[in-house]
């Protein structure tokens, strides 16, 4: 757990919660999931003591769940704000393995589509931020403002680069940094997609891993949703910060916090788009497949026709002669299986000919 004191351009790094908030400033208690149900005494009085009343049980359980699906909430004293980040590769594979091997080839990128929980209690002075273990977008701003200081004994420090205006202004910081990485994956997926397509759609492709595409296909539905989750919050959140502003801001700083608001909205808006973009490009390229495969399938069976009909003539000729009958013309005669092997001959040449002209038997694209 951290717990971070912001005023006036400066900031400590405390050992434990202060009686008091600070005038110009507000208080940042970062804690993890897993030390919650340990902490949640101290939680609730900095709560009520820095913040004005204490966070309501249900919020409390909210905060607690792992699952918890991207989502805003608010009480007349502070907002609640559950938020879900890209996992880490480590933290992808720290997971239980599941029953079904794992996603292997280009699409293997979209297996590692997993999330977390990241919950924000938001109060006008007080930010409290619970997070999964080892959370990077928490441990970003933790190193950023440990580098950017020059401590002394009193663990005060004078940071050297801009800091949060408020409570507010840190989340959106922190959510930013999370919606980042959301965009940075999408490089990662478009370029295994890419790579799927030209391989489904190669001249001597005879399939491709349909498990993978299906696993795909639903991480990309699943990411779809995720976005779609985070948008609505943000936006619910937007909405409110515009009806019911905080009398004690600035206007300055109000104009400033709902522009970075908006930016992260936005931001959220571009990985839906690239998501619904690239199901789009995996549908094109399966209906494009399965085309390639008909028309290679249907150039099979007319040269296969072709060739069925050249032969049909010549076998009726030696059915004809094959017959058992005691009278039949040439059967008798030296010359007459050179003469029918001429006749069998130009007949086949004939009937190529004419396939020819016609392009039955050109090739494909010609």
């Amino acid at each position: 757990m951290h717990i971070v004191e912001f005023a006036s351009g400066t900031l400590r790094f405390l050992d434990q919660v202060p009686a008091s908030a600070p005038a110009s400033g507000f208080v940042w208690i970062y804690l993890e999931r897993e030390a919650l149900e340990s902490e949640i005494a101290m939680l609730q009085q900095a709560a009520q003591s820095l913040g004005g009343s204490a966070v309501l049980e249900l919020h409390v359980q909210d905060l607690a769940n792992r699952a918890h699906p991207s989502h805003y909430d608010y009480t007349s004293v502070y907002d609640l704000v559950i938020f879900r980040r890209l996992a880490t590769a480590t933290e992808v594979q720290a997971e239980v393995p599941q029953p079904e091997p794992p996603v292997t080839g280009p699409l293997a990128a979209f297996d590692r589509i997993r999330t977390r929980a990241v919950g924000f209690v938001v109060f006008d002075r007080l930010l409290v931020s619970v997070h999964p273990a080892g959370c990077y977008a928490a441990d970003t701003f933790i190193k950023r403002f440990l580098a950017d200081a020059v401590q002394n004994e009193n663990l005060s420090a004078a940071a050297r680069s801009r800091l949060p205006t408020g409570t507010a202004d840190l989340m959106l910081r922190m959510l930013n940094v999370m919606v980042d990485s959301y965009l940075d994956l999408r490089k990662e997926l478009s370029a295994g997609l890419g790579e799927w397509q030209q391989a489904l759609l190669a001249p001597r492709s005879r399939g491709a891993d349909w498990r993978a595409l299906m696993s795909a296909r639903a991480a990309l539905h699943t990411l779809e949703d995720l976005c779609d989750g985070q948008n609505d919050a943000m936006q619910e959140w937007l909405d409110t910060q515009r009806e019911q502003p905080a009398p004690w801001m600035p206007q300055a700083e109000r104009d400033g916090l709902l522009a970075r608001a908006r930016d992260v909205i936005e931001h959220i808006q571009r990985v839906v788009h690239h998501v619904r973009r690239m199901e789009q490009g995996a549908e094109t390229a399966v209906q494009l497949h399965f085309s390639a495969l008909g028309h290679r399938t249907n150039e099979i069976m007319r040269v296969l026709t072709a060739l069925t009909a050249v032969f049909l003539p010549l076998n009726f000729i030696t059915g004809f002669f094959g017959m058992n009958f005691e009278y039949l013309p040439l059967i008798h005669s030296a010359e007459a299986m050179w003469i029918m092997l001429a006749v069998m001959a130009a007949v086949a040449l004939a009937i190529v000919l004419v396939f020819w002209r016609k392009r039955y038997l050109a090739r494909s694209g010609r």
